[in-house]
């Protein structure tokens, strides 16, 4: 009677434990890595389109920024000019040039000069032929500017064109802005040369927005120092640093870069405000603040880890379930394999049993064969010696030449029995030498003629010539032996047996093929089975075992014994060996 499944059965809940534990490994992997690829595509793909975002509106600002310069250029142009700025550097006359030029910059500097965003001018100055500054007689009407910050207007050379720059200047509150400048050549009309320059000041456009939660704040860095009044001074001077070694090294600028300055990480970018200017170079610096993008993120993070955490949660419910289910099968197979671990003692036991019945079997059969030599060897020679005695008649000398032809049967089954019983024990061992098959088959069919009360049988032969096969020779002429006696024995009277060889690509093929009667269906899966005797072989003399030994000692050397063809009035046998090269080397 079956035992039922019991759940606490030794190894039934480990296994389960175990296979809770694997599918929620299994499962949390798999989970975690999809979250975990999902958001990091989603964090990419959000951050692109921030960058895009923000460089979109760079873009629309210096759109903004571009009119604007071009307004300023031009109004500079016309300002350059002016017939009266002319005729007062024509004439030789710098005294008279800044009041000469005071009414004509009436139009570019006005009452709104230096509010942020507007195209006032702050200030302007001239430069002689050689770039210096041609400072004013009075500087209240061309612009208040310290001597240091005057200096920085000076050019090592007059322009060809209009040249960019931005000069630092101090503001009253003792804070230091930066102004764009612009200067601008004036061309003489007698010869076309270039004989001085007019600078004109003004405050930088705040592009993005002067106050800190602007999304885009734009500044001015210039040698070393960056004019960002929204950001505080510990932020500013933290980009400033960044962006000097971010200039040096040549990376990030439009593209940009993330920095994290006074504990609040941006998204800086800058750009070269005078490419081939005389001026020093200054760039535009526009400045992002991420905490808020950054805010987005971690939001989307918790998001997943609690999606994760649903998900995870119910993958250990669903690897409870299915555990369960999955478990059931191996918990009815602890209790098979109870019954079956039982069976399989009880098996070993009945096998251990059969082997040493077997392996008794097997001595007895060689010592029983061994100690059945002496005897048949003594009734031999006794027979021999009443035969070689003079004193019987011709009846009782016929009746003792049969006894001693069937003491050599005898022989010769007591040999095949004790070579059974060596195989079957597993002591047989073939000592390999290279063998001409041909010649052997020459010789077994020798001693096949030689053989008495021949059945008036004619034996035809069709042997290649130099088939060289490795084996031991005695049990290779006892395989051809057992075929071909096996053949005259079950032929017919004025019959005919055929013995071929060949080679057929690495192998010998031997075919020994006789006349007579069929071997049943039936019996032809038992042929080679030791000492069985069909209904062809009750009326001829044998034991039974010629064939099986043949193919054992076949298998032995490497190759096989098979009935090809029995039906009508013909059957065959096929051996096959492996060939080997002669000799003297060659081709097998």
């Amino acid at each position: 009677m079956r035992a039922a499944p019991n759940p606490s059965f030794p190894g039934v809940a480990g296994f389960r434990t175990k296979l809770v534990v694997a599918m929620m490994a299994v499962v949390s992997i798999v989970s975690v890595s999809t979250l975990l690829f999902t958001q990091r595509n989603l964090a990419a793909a959000a951050r692109l389109d921030f960058r895009r975002e923000f460089q979109a509106e760079l873009a629309s600002l210096h759109s903004i920024q571009g009119l604007r310069d071009e307004d300023l250029a031009e109004r500079c142009r016309i300002l350059a000019g002016k017939p009266r700025i002319h005729a007062a550097l024509e004439d030789g006359a710098p005294d008279l040039l800044y009041p000469s030029a005071h009414d004509e910059m009436q139009g570019i500097m006005g009452s709104e000069a230096g509010a942020a965003g507007s195209i006032h001018a702050l200030y302007y100055r001239f430069l002689d032929e050689k770039g210096r500054v041609v400072s004013p007689a009075d500087g209240r009407t061309a612009g208040l500017l310290r001597p240091r910050e005057e200096a920085e207007l000076a050019l090592p050379a007059l322009p060809d064109r209009a040249q960019t720059g931005y000069i630092v200047r101090e503001s009253g509150a003792g804070q230091e802005t930066v102004d764009e400048v612009i200067a601008m050549p004036i061309v003489s009309s007698e010869n076309g040369e270039t004989i001085a320059a007019v600078v004109v000041g003004f405050r930088p456009p705040a592009l993005g927005g002067s106050g800190a939660d602007a999304w885009i704040q734009t500044g001015v860095w210039l040698g070393g120092r960056l004019d960002l009044p929204a950001l505080p001074e510990p932020a500013r001077g933290a980009l400033a640093g960044a962006i000097a070694r971010a200039v040096a090294s040549g990376e990030g600028g439009s593209d940009g870069f993330e920095v994290r300055a006074g504990g609040t990480p941006y998204l800086v970018s800058f750009e070269r405000l005078n490419p081939g200017s005389l001026f020093p170079p200054a760039y535009e610096v526009s400045v992002h603040p991420l905490a808020e993008a950054l805010s987005r993120q971690r939001q989307l993070l918790w998001e997943f880890v609690g999606a994760g955490a649903l998900a995870l949660l119910g993958a250990f419910v669903v690897s409870q379930l299915l555990s369960r289910r999955l478990s059931e099968p191996v918990e009815k197979l602890a209790v098979d394999s109870l019954e079956s671990r039982e069976h399989w003692r009880q098996a070993e036991a009945a096998l251990e049993l059969t082997s040493q019945e077997l392996q008794r079997s097997a001595r007895f059969s060689a010592d029983a064969s061994h100690q059945l030599k002496t005897p048949v060897t003594v009734l031999r020679a006794g027979l021999e010696e009443l035969l070689a005695g003079e004193e019987l008649g011709a009846e009782a000398r016929a009746e003792i030449s049969r006894l001693v032809h069937q003491t050599f049967r005898l022989a010769s089954v007591i040999e095949d029995l004790l070579l059974l019983s060596r195989m079957d024990a597993g002591r047989l061992k073939i000592q390999f030498a290279n063998l001409d098959l041909s010649l052997l088959l020459d010789r077994v069919l020798d001693d096949l003629s030689a053989l008495p009360d021949p059945p008036r049988l004619s034996v035809d032969s069709e042997i290649a010539p130099s088939l060289w096969i490795s084996g031991e020779r005695r049990f290779a002429e006892l395989i051809l032996q057992n075929l071909l006696e096996n053949a005259r024995k079950y032929n017919r009277e004025g019959g005919r047996i055929r013995l071929a060889a060949r080679a057929d690509g690495e192998w010998a093929v031997v075919s020994v093929g006789n006349t007579g009667a069929p071997i049943p269906r039936e019996s032809q899966a038992h042929i080679f089975e030791r000492f069985h005797r069909g209904a062809v072989g009750e009326n001829v003399p044998g034991h039974g075992i010629g064939l099986n030994l043949a193919r054992d000692l076949a298998r032995l050397h490497g190759g096989d014994l098979r009935l090809s063809r029995s039906d009508a009035d013909w059957t065959e046998f096929e051996l096959r060996l492996r060939l080997e090269a002669p000799p003297g080397g060659g081709t097998p």
